[in-house]
């Protein structure tokens, strides 16, 4: 469900992807290639939410209140991005969370049930887990740009060939 709120609709490419049984909600803008997955919710009612060239925001996934994603960037099923910036080729895993003014850096990753406190800094390519989360590694080679790509080859697929059926 694509809606407006407050006067503002949200601002969706032509080339992304809303699964129909996404919520998609006032000042959202959606980048090419940008995909939002089934019971993910985007509600951009207090704040602006960008969701960049290539990003994913999964199942189950929630962005509120100037939540900025950047090009090529997957937020896991049921990941919460709450007023952060998660940064170009990052990765929040499943059930994690990152809350207000948190950044991620580029080709972080955020591991599953993870959760980024308010105003931390993820160094690049740094491996964070735990409550609070906490650098474990750094990433020589993150494999967060294949999943990104892999979700816009997916949401391409499902453009092409998914249809209701009643």
């Amino acid at each position: 469900m694509i809606r407006s709120f407050d006067g503002t609709e949200p601002d969706v490419h032509d080339a992304a992807y809303v699964d129909d049984a996404a919520v998609v909600i006032g000042d959202v803008e959606l980048a090419e290639g940008a995909s939002v997955w089934p019971n993910a919710t985007l509600r951009g009612d207090h704040g602006r939410i960008v969701v960049g060239r290539e990003s994913n925001v999964q199942d189950g996934a929630v962005c509120h209140e100037d939540a900025v994603l950047e090009p090529e960037v997957t937020v896991g099923h049921n990941a919460i991005v709450h007023a952060a910036t998660v940064a170009e080729g990052a990765l929040v895993g499943m059930n994690a969370v990152v809350l207000d003014d948190a950044h991620v850096g580029e080709e972080a990753v955020v591991a599953a049930g993870a959760v980024v406190t308010e105003g931390t800094e993820v160094s690049p390519r740094t491996l964070v887990a735990g409550v609070p989360a906490e650098p474990k590694t750094q990433l020589d080679d993150p494999p967060t740009r294949a999943a990104a790509a892999h979700y816009t080859a997916l949401s391409q697929r499902y453009a092409a060939t998914s249809e209701r059926v009643d």
